[in-house]
């Protein structure tokens, strides 16, 4: 605690305290305080210390930020008014002073500026949402950084035909529909995705943090289903919180069994093994008419498609993708008598949609 410790101590060795109070919100924007008493106005420019260690008001969240993490240090809590200026729960502000705790202990020297410990924060909170940071750094007086533009998390060159790409969140098993789609959420603090939440959303999280705090869990649970309505959904990843979109993924150029066919359950599972639990990688191409984003998916730099098609758990859908090397890949499977191929002749799942769209026709004419 070298670092923290440095913002407290005199060169006399005594423990002194900087101008504020430590439970209250360090905006410091009234007139300083010094040990709980008022401090005159210097009559020089700012850049005149208020007090033996040089804390002027331009730096005096810096030493609050420090005295913040000497306290969580020592006792596990966080500032009691931090919670008017971010939305996600307490329990996920003390996850974030463990990790800027961390950072702090481990930066030599400490920051001195507002500049460097908005870069210290922005550092150690990378992946918690836009919303929060802002509402953290606002609560210590600190610069909010730019965001930045959308065009800034992709790729310099796409292949032709991508529209952009998305870095999901690991994606859960029950998400998995069958063995070529799948619902994915990316963080909202992705800068593409950052740049793009409604002001609605944002109110949404913080009514839902609000009714949690008053223990009202039963309109936080209804303030959760107006937000999945909205397409958003609040994730727990790694003891955090997580204020994610939701994306349904078809994947791009194959067409699996349906589930009610023969191999669709396989077919599935398949899919479950390649990429539950894990974060993937989607280039996404085209929106279709059923809403879903469809895109060529990797993971762990492994495309989904071809190990799909090369195992026989699907085929390739000729219709929608002239990719020579998805009709080579299927035809291998077919000569090894792969996954579904090992049936001998297969029904297409395409005809069987078709047969099951004619069979409901005909019963609501037979009606």
């Amino acid at each position: 605690m070298g670092n923290i410790l440095r913002c407290f101590k005199g060169d006399d060795g005594g423990d002194h305290y900087p101008y504020y109070q430590p439970t209250s919100r360090p905006h410091y924007q009234p007139q300083p305080q010094y040990h709980g008493q008022p401090v005159a106005a210097p009559a020089r420019p700012q850049q005149q210390p208020l007090g033996p260690h040089g804390v002027t008001p331009s730096t005096v969240g810096v030493a609050a930020l420090a005295h913040d993490l000497l306290n969580f240090e020592s006792t596990s809590r966080v500032p009691d008014d931090l919670s008017q200026h971010v939305v996600s729960s307490r329990k996920a502000q003390v996850k974030w002073y463990q990790k800027m705790l961390e950072a702090y202990k481990s930066t030599a020297p400490p920051p001195k500026t507002p500049a460097d410990a908005t870069q210290l924060i922005a550092r150690a909170l990378n992946m918690i949402q836009r919303a929060d940071l802002e509402g953290i750094l606002e609560f210590y007086n600190f610069p909010i950084p730019s965001l930045p533009t959308a065009s800034s998390n992709q790729p310099s060159s796409l292949t032709e035909g991508v529209q952009f790409v998305l870095n999901t969140l690991p994606v859960y098993d029950k998400c998995i529909g069958d063995g070529d789609g799948f619902t994915a959420y990316v963080s909202t603090t992705d800068p593409r995705e950052s740049a793009n939440v409604p002001l609605e959303v944002h109110e949404l999280v913080i009514a839902r943090t609000q009714a949690r705090r008053h223990r009202d869990y039963q309109s936080a649970d209804a303030l959760l289903s107006s937000l999945d309505e909205a397409g958003y959904k609040i994730i727990s990843c790694s003891d955090d919180e997580v204020l994610a979109k939701k994306y349904r993924i078809r994947m791009r150029g194959i067409d699996a069994p349906e589930l009610k066919m023969p191999y669709g359950k396989e077919s599935r599972n398949a899919l479950v093994k390649l990429i539950g639990g894990k974060s993937v990688k989607i280039y996404v191409y085209d929106l279709d008419q059923f809403g879903r984003y469809v895109g060529d998916i990797y993971c762990n730099n492994v495309f989904i498609q071809e190990q799909m098609l090369k195992n026989g758990h699907v085929w390739h859908f000729k219709t929608y993708d002239k990719r020579p090397e998805f009709a080579r890949w299927e035809r291998e499977a077919r000569a090894a008598n792969r996954g579904l191929w090992a049936s001998g002749n297969p029904e297409k799942p395409w005809d069987w949609r078709r047969d099951q769209r004619n069979a409901r026709q005909d019963a609501i004419q037979v009606y």
